[in-house]
């Protein structure tokens, strides 16, 4: 088996021509950039693109193919001097059984797959150009095709105070809304690790996954894991989120979940600590509060004798997380060292040091261990590297 670096949440922020796909994705996150910098700058193996349904991305993907520059395999995905990408959508969910939107990640093994799921969208929701957009079917009905089509199914970011499974979208159960064999795998979020998810007792059959849900090229792999499996495809993909025949993700690597924008409860106004059983916030006097991930899971944990054996969940720091790591000095060591995942994983303190000054490689190595001191973020705002 082969270890792969693999970011499976990525958004497009515009087209080749400029149109908007993502509103609050940077536009710089087209299609051709982010294969370009997911290859070359993360150092990435796999990643999946999310927003491959828009018309517009589909005619850059089949320029690219036609090109000789994009392959599709044999065994699903499609190659790109090295990387493969897998194609998907992200899609919200507000049916009669929500207690608020709830999104999810679909993704498929080929064009042919990829190109009538974006013919079914185009017929139940509004606007098939954008990216999250609300779908006018349940979300059962969602599983269905997308397995109908082949695809995997996975509810994004599930603990997210908004827009999440867990977050308002269920009020316990996950079985409120969706099917629970059609689920292929539970994307964590930026606010919890596998040790705060498996707390609910539902998620202990689920294989957990750690995404960057980037919306900027520098925030791509901010999150990711390592895939043991023999090749970088979309069927060796599905059997290792089902872990058949020894595949499998080997560890997780995602902030440390005080990080996270929406860890703590806080104060909706000022971002200040709050405690749900206070009236108001002590540092504003506002009266409303937004729920954070560690209390939400807390409300939906009980007591468990045995969880089930899981991959490391390593938290580590992204070198854009690092104080004082400018631009021009991740510069400097991506000219050195080639790529992030490199930085991160492989090149020793001491060839760090000959590169910048010791104590940022220092940082850098309290980084990849999760040693450095943090502040935690809540109601929108992120948790600090102190």
């Amino acid at each position: 088996m082969n270890q792969y670096y693999t970011d499976l949440h990525i958004h497009i922020g515009r087209t080749k021509s400029g149109r908007a796909v993502k509103i609050t994705g940077a536009k710089s996150l087209t299609f051709s950039n982010i294969i370009d910098h997911a290859r070359d700058k993360k150092g990435l193996n796999m990643i999946g693109i999310i927003d491959c349904h828009s018309p517009e991305v589909i005619l850059e993907m089949e320029e690219h193919m036609a090109a000789g520059e994009l392959i599709e395999l044999a065994g699903g995905g499609l190659s790109y001097g090295g990387l493969t990408i897998i194609p998907g959508s992200e899609l919200e969910i507000y049916d009669e059984n929500c207690h608020g939107p709830i999104h999810v990640l679909c993704f498929f093994a080929d064009m042919n797959g990829l190109k009538r799921f974006s013919g079914w969208l185009e017929d139940n929701l509004k606007n098939i150009h954008l990216s999250s957009q609300r779908i006018y079917v349940s979300g059962k009905e969602l599983q269905y095709k997308v397995k109908e089509l082949g695809g995997l199914f996975i509810p994004a970011h599930v603990f997210t105070p908004f827009k999440s499974l867990y977050g308002k979208g269920v009020q316990d159960s996950l079985t409120e809304v969706f099917n629970a064999e059609f689920i292929d795998a539970i994307e964590l979020g930026l606010s919890s690790d596998t040790y705060m998810a498996d707390g609910i007792r539902e998620l202990h059959s689920y294989t957990f996954i750690s995404n960057s849900d980037a919306h900027s090229l520098g925030k791509i792999a901010r999150e990711y894991q390592t895939i043991a499996m023999n090749e970088p495809t979309f069927e060796e993909l599905r059997k290792a989120l089902s872990k058949e025949g020894g595949r499998r993700i080997t560890a997780n690597y995602g902030l440390d979940p005080l990080l996270g924008k929406y860890h703590q409860t806080a104060c909706e106004k000022c971002q200040h600590p709050f405690h749900p059983d206070d009236e108001k916030c002590e540092n504003c006097g506002h009266h409303k509060y937004v729920k954070g991930v560690a209390d939400r899971i807390a409300e939906l944990s009980e007591a468990c004798e045995n969880t089930p054996e899981r991959p490391p969940y390593i938290h580590q720091i992204p070198l854009e997380f690092i104080p004082g790591l400018g631009p021009k000095m991740r510069e400097k060591l991506l000219d050195h060292f080639g790529t992030e995942m490199a930085i991160l994983h492989e090149v020793s303190y001491d060839h760090l040091k000959q590169v910048v000054p010791q104590a940022m490689a220092e940082r850098i190595i309290a980084a990849r261990t999760g040693t450095l001191q943090l502040a935690a973020g809540g109601a929108g705002k992120y948790g600090k590297v102190m």
